[in-house]
Order: C-alpha cells, then sequence, then structure tokens
C-alpha cells in the first residue's frame, strides 16, 4: 500500500509542476503583460517602466522559478486592479466556493447512487428509463440556464429562496441545486452500469444461493463494489465544481473564487489569474490522489496497477 501511495504521490507532484508551467506560460505567451498593464493610452516609456518594475524584463525561466518559488510560500504578489495581496484575496473568497461545491456534490451523491441503485435493479422498467431521462437533460442542459430557471421559480415566481448573494445558508440552496445536478448523471449512470455488472457477477449469485436477503445482497455486496469508480468520480466532479463555479457564482452574485477569476480576467488582473488557476488545479489534484487512495483501500486489486 505504501508503495502504491508513492507511486500515486508522485504523479501528483508531476502533474502540479506541469500545471504550474502551463499556468505561468499561457499567461505570458498570450500578449505583453507590460503593455496590457499600462493600458492603450500609455506611452512607450510608460510601458518599459511597468516592465522594468515587475520583472518582466527578465529571462522567462528566472520569472518562472521565482514565482513558483513566491507560491510556494503562498505569495502571490499583489493585484494589479484590486491593488491588495492576492493571497489574502484568494482566503478570503476560497471558503465560500469550497462550502457551494461540498454541498453541492452532496447533494449530487444523495440523488445520484440511489437513482443508480434503482434503476439497476429495476432494469428496463419505468423507474430505470425516468433515471436515464434525469441524466440526459442534466448533461444537455446549460448550468447557467438551470441557473436561471430556478431563479425565476423559487425567487422570482415563489419567493421562497434569495435570488444571490452567500450570507445566510438559504443562499447556497439554489447554486448548489444547478451545480449539483450538473455532476449527478455521470455519477448516476456510473452507479447503474456498476450495479448491473455486480448483479450478474458469480459471487452475487453464490450469495443470493446462501439465503442471504436481498438487502444485504445488494447493499452489502453488490454496492460496495460498484461505487468504488463512483469514488474517483466523485473526486473529479468535485474539482470541476470549484473550475465551473465561475458561471454559477456570476449567476448568484456570489463572492467566492469563481467570482473572483471572473472579475480578474475581466480585468487582466494576472496575479489573481494566476493564483486562482493554480489553487484550482492543486484542489483537483489532491482530490484525485485522495480517490486514488480511497479506491485501493476499498478495492486492493488496485494496489498492483
Amino acid at each position: 500500500m505504501l508503495i502504491f501511495i508513492l507511486r500515486r504521490l508522485v504523479i501528483a507532484l508531476c502533474v502540479a509542476v506541469t500545471v504550474s508551467v502551463v499556468s505561468f506560460s499561457l499567461l505570458h505567451l498570450s500578449g505583453d503583460l507590460a503593455t496590457s498593464i499600462a493600458g492603450p493610452e500609455a506611452t512607450a516609456a510608460q510601458v518599459e517602466e511597468i516592465r522594468v518594475q515587475y520583472g518582466l524584463n527578465r529571462p522567462m525561466t528566472t520569472q518562472y522559478v521565482e514565482w513558483l518559488g513566491n507560491a510556494l510560500h503562498l505569495d502571490f504578489g499583489r493585484s494589479f486592479y484590486f491593488q491588495g495581496e492576492v493571497m489574502d484575496m484568494v482566503a478570503e473568497r476560497l471558503p465560500i466556493t469550497l462550502k457551494l461545491g461540498g454541498i453541492a456534490l452532496l447533494l449530487a451523491v444523495v440523488v445520484a447512487i440511489p437513482l443508480g441503485v434503482l434503476a439497476a435493479i429495476y432494469r428496463d422498467t419505468w423507474i430505470d428509463r425516468l433515471s436515464l431521462i434525469i441524466a440526459v437533460v442534466g448533461q444537455a442542459m446549460p448550468s447557467f440556464w438551470f441557473g436561471l430557471t430556478l431563479i425565476l421559480i423559487f425567487s422570482v415566481t415563489l419567493h421562497w429562496l434569495p435570488v444571490s448573494g452567500n450570507e445566510e445558508w438559504t443562499n447556497f440552496v439554489l447554486p448548489a441545486v444547478a451545480l449539483g445536478y450538473y455532476a449527478m448523471p455521470a455519477m448516476m449512470r456510473l452507479t447503474r452500469a456498476g450495479m448491473l455488472d455486480v448483479l450478474g457477477s458469480d459471487y452475487i449469485r453464490t450469495a443470493r444461493a446462501k439465503g442471504l436477503s436481498k438487502g444485504k445482497v445488494i447493499f452489502k455486496h453488490a454496492l460496495r463494489n460498484a461505487v468504488i469508480p463512483v469514488v474517483a468520480l466523485a473526486a473529479v466532479e468535485l474539482g470541476f465544481m470549484l473550475g465551473g463555479s465561475v458561471v454559477i457564482e456570476s449567476v448568484y452574485s456570489m463572492q467566492g473564487l469563481g467570482q473572483l477569476a471572473w472579475d480578474a480576467i475581466s480585468r487582466n488582473d494576472y496575479p489573481v489569474v494566476q493564483a486562482v488557476v493554480l489553487i484550482i488545479a492543486m484542489f483537483y489534484i489532491g482530490l484525485t490522489f485522495l480517490a486514488d487512495v480511497i479506491n485501493a483501500l476499498l478495492d486492493p486489486r488496485i494496489r498492483t496497477r
């Protein structure tokens, strides 16, 4: 198990370094940063002054090594637009995005796994067809459109829930539903496929032949093996939720990391964009690594891969 963890940890570190190189390079290759910071009305002398001030006149490798060294100490510099420490801004907004993503993932898991189990048990019945319809609609419907529809129904028409903000728990209900519904179809279909595969295996037939109850066969023997790939998918979906929160937070005016990223992109605030991209990527890599470890604990056969 230790060798498996170390192997996965090395892979995660390699991916993290690659992501840091890509996130640093893309912004610098998108154009002249000094010109973007100075603005279209700046003179050549002012642009050159900014280039020297921010060290943009040095070799790219030198800039990257310095930036990465500071990033490892959680120092991402100062925001060009907001004129504050980038890490302070991220630390203020990150809990809101994590809370939104956690609630959305919980809703998706609570709905998707039972639906997947029921769809597998009652295969080719109306329950199975209804579950597949829900999955298809969830994957086809844009999250921003679904979010606006929820606002129209539950905020504008029924006045049950607030339209925007992040002060109360009620502010997270509609955004979490909109974000979670997008992740739910893949988890439901994977649970259904896993359950169908497991229910047709030899050890399940043996368990039934021994006279075990239907509930014990399904939940103790079948579901444990069928849910293994769902664990990895849940970690990946949470990473997607953190990255995809830009749209939902904009729709609901939530002052989270996604909204900060949107404000930074629209104002060419490169230090903030780099910090948000790197931090979300690190969460994604960490969640994937955690999912691999959990899967190895659930299924010892994975440890030999």
